[in-house]
């Protein structure tokens, strides 16, 4: 049976200023600087589209095409915030989400939903992108969960009747990427976000056949995109092989996390006991995340490393912090002494390094090894990591 989400506590620490106590800082920034900033400035009421980036002064400066991601991530970012109680812009939400159905699903006449739009509102890309329906699939679930309108759960259902026919494949499963393919490859991470729609879906009472679907990925990720050692691949061929030699595999940590995390929540809505090969195989993830992942001097998760754990890339990006204090909140619910110790700091240092009073409610999306800011914007989606983190920390 579907469990009723975690509700975000939002009396805890809303009024302490950040540097006081870390975990009610990030709370009181995401309600009052964040969640504001981005449906004021990061929201176009004319188009009734949310921008996709903004600059460091809080001015759009959108790239030439507005993807379906980028709208699913901020609709479900905000009907979820409604439904905890922490933002009062659900309906703009779900009035956004009704100008994305009608504006990009089958909107070349095709089964499936198009990957961007012009600024004009005409086609960009039509291209079908797996990563991109499972996030509107995910913004259906919450889109639903606020609204209680069977439209959302009714488009959900279609979509994956689209998805199975667009992208499905025979043995060894899993999906393909993209329709028309762009390479040889196959990826965990569409994969992975397909998995996190399906649990939300079960969640907010879309239907046990979600719950199914949400166990055949967790087990293709536990059969595939494990490595041994508790790696996360991410490119693998057509019959979901690593795509290199083991040892020169490309892991994302933040990536490891997620799954992790992923894997925990499965096990939670399906109820599986403490003996559960899916709470095994997170753990796995987490003891690989946390010894080759993050800088036991500063809590920085780097951008990626070999399967077999050597650096590849020292910059980090925001999102890869976020999917870190997630699953150190999950483990600190749970009981786990080192997470908890962890957390505290972990939070005040995302708050130093990424999100500076300065942005007023913005962030630093990627930084050098020495700290530095690598772009000079800020993408709309990371908002999604960010508030699920957030309101996961009690």
């Amino acid at each position: 049976m579907a469990v009723r989400p975690h509700r975000w506590s939002g009396a805890r620490g809303l009024g302490r200023p950040m540097g006081e106590q870390p975990a009610g800082g990030l709370r009181h920034w995401l309600a009052q600087a964040a969640l504001p900033l981005w449906i004021e400035a990061g929201f176009d009421p004319a188009r009734q589209l949310f921008h996709e980036r903004l600059g460091f002064d809080g001015v759009p400066c959108n790239p030439p095409a507005l993807r379906l991601m980028v709208q699913a991530r901020q609709i479900a970012t905000y009907v979820r915030a409604a439904d905890d109680g922490h933002s009062a812009a659900g309906a703009t939400a779900l009035a956004c989400m009704a100008q994305v159905r009608r504006r990009y699903w089958r909107a070349d006449g095709a089964p499936g939903w198009v990957f961007s739009l012009a600024p004009d509102g005409t086609l960009a890309d039509t291209r079908r992108d797996l990563y991109a329906h499972a996030f509107i699939l995910y913004a259906c679930a919450w889109s639903y969960r606020l609204s209680g309108e069977r439209t959302w759960l009714e488009t959900a259902r279609q979509t994956v009747d689209e998805i199975t026919t667009l992208f499905g494949t025979p043995q060894p499963g899993g999906y393909l990427d993209t329709v028309p393919g762009q390479d040889g490859f196959r990826r965990q991470n569409p994969h992975m976000h397909l998995l996190e729609a399906f649990l939300a879906l079960a969640e907010v009472g879309g239907g046990e056949m979600y719950l199914d679907h949400a166990r055949a990925l967790a087990g293709l990720g536990m059969r595939h995109f494990m490595l041994p050692g508790g790696a996360v691949g991410e490119l693998f061929t057509p019959l979901w092989q690593p795509s290199a030699p083991l040892g020169q595999n490309r892991t994302e940590p933040g990536h490891v996390f997620e799954w992790a995390w992923l894997l925990a929540e499965y096990a939670r809505l399906a109820g599986e006991g403490t003996d559960s090969p899916f709470l095994h195989a997170s753990a796995q993830l987490h003891a690989f995340g946390m010894r080759h992942g993050v800088c036991p001097d500063t809590l920085a998760v780097c951008d990626a490393v070999t399967d077999h754990g050597a650096p590849l890339e020292a910059t980090t990006r925001i999102w890869q912090q976020t999917e870190f204090i997630r699953q150190l909140a999950r483990r600190t619910a749970g009981g786990d002494g080192v997470a908890e110790n962890l957390l505290a700091p972990a939070c005040a240092r995302f708050a130093r390094a990424y999100v500076p009073p300065r942005l007023r409610g913005g962030w630093f999306d990627r930084l050098g090894a020495d700290g530095t800011p690598l772009d000079g914007y800020m993408p709309a989606s990371s908002l999604y990591h960010i508030y699920g983190a957030v309101r996961e920390i009690r």
